[in-house]
């Protein structure tokens, strides 16, 4: 995608051999980029959100093993290094996924030979990540497309968190279809839920659609059912940090109310996202490790202040005490389909197995 005109992935390599990823915590107000040198880097990176969603986190945690293969490459150190990668956030499959391949391909080869072999498996899982969302966004497209074909006007989608290039290395899951919409001239609009208490979609998916012109309008997270009821909205789509065999879609807390209210209302409701967030091990989304965040992202905001600074106020009263659960888990029942690298499908075992059927789904 770009910004300004110049085209960025999330995360790269320098001529130097640094890596280099966009620090989202940073944003809306600032685009800047944060160097990783070490290990230790890149699992700070993951674990404060200075990089999120789960096909990125895998491509971090990739370029983590690399850093930890140039600092040593011996095999208890490159063990260590994905035990504390794996520790960083417990919610999405990628990282296990990206941590099991680059593991798998440094031990095929001496240690000697490991960095160079690490930092190549850590670009192939971006370019993979790439191309993923790509196809996605293609057969996305072919959605919106027949939906805006039927209702021969402008069509209203709405998306919960962040989904997009950011989400990813470039293009992203639930955005990728919207962008190809918008640039294949389908009248799109979007709704993009303020994603509390985080807020990813009023700071993440807000910048992304406004840097690439698409319309779009920030709303507060519970007002997506009353616009279904009003018939403002054609068409739901979400991203998916862990995919279930039987598919489930676990994704960021407020997806599950969201899919309610669609079904309440007839809206589709999709989920968007590549292979290697499907996992084949479990069949029920209760399952799903869910992430318990610090409280403090619910009884505080940060925001730009009318004097241009960036402050953070708290919310809540001093003695209240806060949950902070950052993920739910949508039932297969309430999804219209899973949008793939590989096309379309039913949110169920038969579905996925019928687009991956070289991959071996849960018992």
């Amino acid at each position: 995608m770009k910004i300004s005109g110049t085209h960025f992935r999330t995360i790269w390599v320098t001529e130097s051999g640094t890596v280099q990823v966009i620090d989202q915590s940073r944003l809306p107000f600032e685009f800047a980029t944060l160097d990783l040198e070490t290990l230790a880097d890149a699992a700070h990176a993951i674990k404060t959100m200075v990089v999120r969603g789960a096909p990125l986190i895998g491509a971090t945690a990739a370029y983590g093993m690399a850093l930890a293969a140039r600092s040593n490459p011996s095999d208890s150190h490159l063990a260590e290094a994905a035990r504390n990668l794996q520790a960083t956030r417990p919610t999405a499959i990628n990282l296990a996924w990206a941590l099991t391949r680059m593991r798998n391909a440094l031990a095929e080869v001496q240690p000697q030979e490991r960095v160079d072999v690490a930092f190549r498996e850590a670009a192939a899982i971006c370019d993979a990540d790439v191309e993923q969302c790509r196809s996605i966004g293609i057969h996305g497209l072919e959605i919106i497309r027949g939906l805006a074909e039927t209702a021969g006007r402008k069509l209203n989608i709405l998306t919960h968190c962040n989904a997009g290039w950011l989400a990813c290395v470039d293009w992203g899951t639930a955005l990728a279809p919207l962008y190809m919409a918008h640039d294949a001239g389908i009248l799109v609009h979007v709704w993009v839920d303020e994603t509390r208490p985080r807020n990813q979609g009023a700071a993440l998916t807000a910048f992304e659609l406004g840097a690439h012109g698409v319309p779009h309008t920030v709303v507060a997270d519970n007002l997506g059912g009353h616009l279904m009821q009003r018939g403002e909205v054609d068409m739901v789509i979400v991203g998916s940090d862990r995919t279930t065999a039987g598919g489930d879609v676990c994704n960021k807390v407020g997806t599950y109310l969201k899919a309610l209210a669609a079904r309440d209302n007839a809206v589709p409701f999709y989920a968007a996202l590549p292979v290697s967030t499907i996992d084949w091990s479990l069949h029920a989304g209760s399952a799903i490790p869910i992430e318990e965040r610090s409280p403090e992202e619910v009884t505080h905001i940060t925001g730009r202040s009318s004097s241009g600074r960036i402050e953070t106020v708290r919310l809540v009263p001093d003695r209240s005490p806060a949950l902070n659960l950052a993920f739910d888990v949508t039932p297969a029942r309430l999804v219209t389909g899973l949008i793939t690298e590989r096309g379309v499908c039913s949110a169920s075992r038969a579905g996925l197995q019928r687009l991956y059927p070289d991959l071996r789904a849960a018992e």
